[in-house]
């Protein structure tokens, strides 16, 4: 006569009671509705009560702010030129322009990109090296009414010829200085440095906004599955609305310095440009070489006396490896990759406040933020910007409760238009949202972004991952199915599967491995329980060869060198596998898919050199060694191998020169690391500058000592030697 009631026993080690208790409403809720139409299919019958859903579609996407939606994005640089003409917009090195100079080189640009008939629509690419020229050529396309591509000068020639094509660019903006590595196509060369003079004829005055809030500001090419990157059309309005939301929080003013480290081709570099422009804030923008040297960028911090940056996990990281002390009053915003909690907690200590942003290219940047605060068990992506909404959906795109996963989907004002010239792409990923109605105007779209995610009881999103084979990889969207599917291209290969590993010493750094099995292989899969032949561990070269097939081509198989140089020649260089596997077979699951988690580890792969054995180095090659073997994760390295085609790079190219420098006294510039890229061609020119006489000089020093009795073995070179320095120092002290 009381009705029924429930009780639920649990493990409190794995559960709190505010989570029971929200398991028991979703039960009572089940049950009403099973009661209520038992004709009901399973998967359609609800868990949420009412309050709960409100909360999840509206009170926690209640996000709606005004912004400037009818300016676009240079009309709020211009503004910003007017209210502060003499005040410094843009510092690089040892050259500076105020918001008065800027804004008038960018007007002349852009006459100029209008007379060869740049307008709305119109994409144009930009490849520049790092450099004011940089900041002008984006402020003048957006003046002509034009949308930027933005290129990076060490993308392949290929890959730079294949986004002008497909973006059907009829001009690109770059330097005399890069037009030798450019590829030779139809699209008209118009360079910021040595056609200038030319440039410089053009009117100084604002040639007037000749694009709408909802056309393209610009279109940036990311990974694509289909093996060819696809480009992403941002238009003014969802720019915009991002920097204004941005302005407020995590906040800049025009007393802010910000300093931009990231690549113009990674779409964050738009925050780190645009925002402190239309604010009124100094940009100060580093070079490479300050972007990949820790000591370099630390001490830029502290020059520029800067109080706001934005890195990815992997430049904060290099940053703290260098010995940085943190700035008092740096603001710290990471993002592009999931942001560890050990991190998050050592950049507490440095500065003044260290936000974790979210967001895909597709939602313009960055969707979600969250403040990080001492004493939390991991870090969340937070709560949506302004304008924004998210969504967390099950299969029936029905929203699931607090702490359950789902599908991450986000909407509003920041989507992009979709994907160009790509309509069966763009409709697959930018669908219809339901919720729409709830926040805004009925009809709107929302953004699948491949993401696992659950909210929590605060109302943060924790994200869980992908639900696919999309990575980020030094904060680099990497879609694997592109690699494989280039790779696949390959005369030889039948097969491909890339995986992200976690080197077996430094579980922190992963490194792209590709499994390859080639033509002369049996044309199979091996089943679950089986193994796929991983090649030996590797003691010499030649057993590598013999183990693994990563030797030479002819009757050995295929060329893990050659694959490599294949690569090189289409993909960037972060999309670029450290490892080249062959397989007999490719393992597979029960129900006949690759296995991804019974491919070998790095453990079992110790990746092969290319070259011919060779003896043990000796002398300054050992101490190179030694050092590449701790960066890298390796047990033995050869040479004569490139330190990238072991795994290395720019990030570990750091940490080397740190080492070398730090610990063994070498007087060499981080670039030397590029320009000598294996063992046996850096010691050559520390050699031939005298770098290596001078290291080895307190060595000769003490060989005059005559000792008796005791003696002290003490660090040589400012470190601690082990036994082989301990051996060379008694050979050279006693004969």
């Amino acid at each position: 006569s009381d009705g029924l009631g429930a009780t639920l026993q649990y493990n409190r080690d794995l559960f709190d009671a505010t989570t029971i208790r929200r398991m028991l409403r979703h039960f009572a809720t089940l049950l009403a509705a099973v009661a209520g139409d038992p004709t009901r299919r399973v998967r359609e019958l609800p868990l949420l009560t009412h309050p709960e859903r409100q909360q999840l579609l509206q009170a926690w996407n209640a996000t709606q702010t005004a912004y400037p939606e009818q300016s676009c994005l240079h009309d709020l640089v211009t503004a910003q030129a007017r209210r502060t003409p003499d005040r410094i917009a843009v510092t690089f090195e040892q050259q500076s322009l105020s918001y008065a100079e800027l804004n008038r080189r960018a007007n002349q640009l852009a006459h100029a990109l209008r007379r060869r008939g740049v307008g709305p629509e119109v994409r144009v690419g930009l490849c520049v090296e790092r450099s004011l020229d940089m900041i002008v050529g984006l402020l003048g396309i957006l003046k002509a009414g034009g949308a930027y591509i933005p290129l990076d000068p060490n993308y392949p020639a290929e890959r730079i010829a294949y986004v002008l094509a497909d973006a059907r660019a009829p001009i690109l903006v770059t330097q005399q200085t890069l037009t030798d590595a450019l590829p030779q196509t139809d699209v008209e060369i118009l360079c910021l440095d040595s056609d200038w003079p030319s440039i410089a004829l053009e009117s100084h005055a604002d040639p007037g906004s000749a694009a709408d809030p909802e056309q393209l500001a610009y279109v940036i090419y990311t990974s694509g599955s289909t093996g060819k990157p696809k480009g992403v059309q941002i238009p003014h309005r969802a720019v915009v609305n991002f920097l204004a939301s941005m302005q407020r929080e995590p906040g800049l003013s025009e007393q802010d310095v910000l300093l931009s480290v990231t690549t113009l081709a990674f779409d964050i570099a738009a925050l780190e440009i645009f925002l402190p422009l239309t604010v009124g804030a100094r940009l100060v923008l580093a070079s490479r070489l300050d972007t990949v040297d820790g000591k370099r960028l630390g001490a830029l911090l502290q020059d520029a006396q800067v109080t706001v940056m934005q890195a990815t996990p992997a430049t904060w990281r290099l940053l703290l490896s260098a010995g940085w002390a943190g700035s008092p009053g740096l603001r710290m915003l990471c993002g592009g990759e999931a942001f560890p909690l050990d991190l998050a907690e050592q950049l507490l200590e440095r500065g003044a406040a260290v936000w974790n942003m979210y967001g895909p290219t597709e939602t313009t940047i960055w969707s979600v933020i969250h403040r990080v605060t001492p004493g939390q068990s991991s870090v969340p992506i937070g709560h949506p910007i302004a304008n924004t909404q998210v969504y967390v959906l099950d299969q029936q795109m029905e929203p699931v409760p607090v702490g359950v996963p789902g599908a991450l989907y986000i909407g509003g004002a920041g989507l992009a238009r979709g994907y160009f010239n790509r309509p069966d792409l763009t409709a697959e990923r930018f669908v219809p949202d339901p919720f729409s109605a709830v926040n805004g105007p009925a009809g709107g779209r929302m953004y699948h972004t491949g993401d696992l995610a659950r909210w929590r009881a605060d109302g943060t999103l924790e994200c869980l991952g992908r639900s696919d084979f999309q990575i980020k990889l030094r904060g680099f969207r990497i879609e694997l199915g592109e690699i494989e599917a280039v790779l696949a291209q390959y005369p030889g290969v039948q097969q491909v599967v890339v995986v992200a590993q976690a080197m077996p010493r430094q579980p922190d750094d992963k490194r792209l491995v590709a499994y390859v099995v080639g033509e002369n292989q049996e044309p199979r899969t091996k089943n679950q329980g089986e193994t796929a032949t991983p090649p030996s561990p590797v003691a010499t070269e030649a057993e590598a060869r013999r183990g693994s097939g990563q030797g030479g081509r002819g009757d050995e198989g295929l060329s893990s060198a050659e694959l490599r140089a294949f690569a090189k020649a289409q993909l960037p260089e972060y999309m670029v596998p450290a490892a080249f596997v062959v397989l007999d077979a490719l393992p597979l699951t029960p129900n006949g898919k690759i296995d991804r988690s019974a491919l070998p580890t790095p453990a079992d792969l110790r990746v092969a050199p290319e070259t011919v054995s060779a003896p043990s180095p000796v002398g300054i090659e050992r101490s190179i060694a030694e050092v590449w073997q701790s960066v890298l994760g390796l047990e033995q390295v050869s040479i004569h191998d490139s330190f990238f085609d072991l795994g290395g790079h720019s990030l570990l190219v750091a940490q080397v020169h740190a080492r070398l420098r730090d610990e063994l006294g070498f007087a060499v510039e981080l670039m030397d690391l590029f320009k000598y890229p294996t063992i046996s061609t850096l010691a050559g020119y520390l050699r031939a500058t005298g770098t290596a006489d001078a290291v080895s000089a307190p060595v000769a020093t003490r060989r005059q000592l005559a000792p008796t009795t005791d003696v002290a073995i003490i660090g040589l070179n400012g470190r601690f030697p082990g036994a082989a320095d301990v051996a060379a120092f008694w050979t050279n002290l006693c004969g």
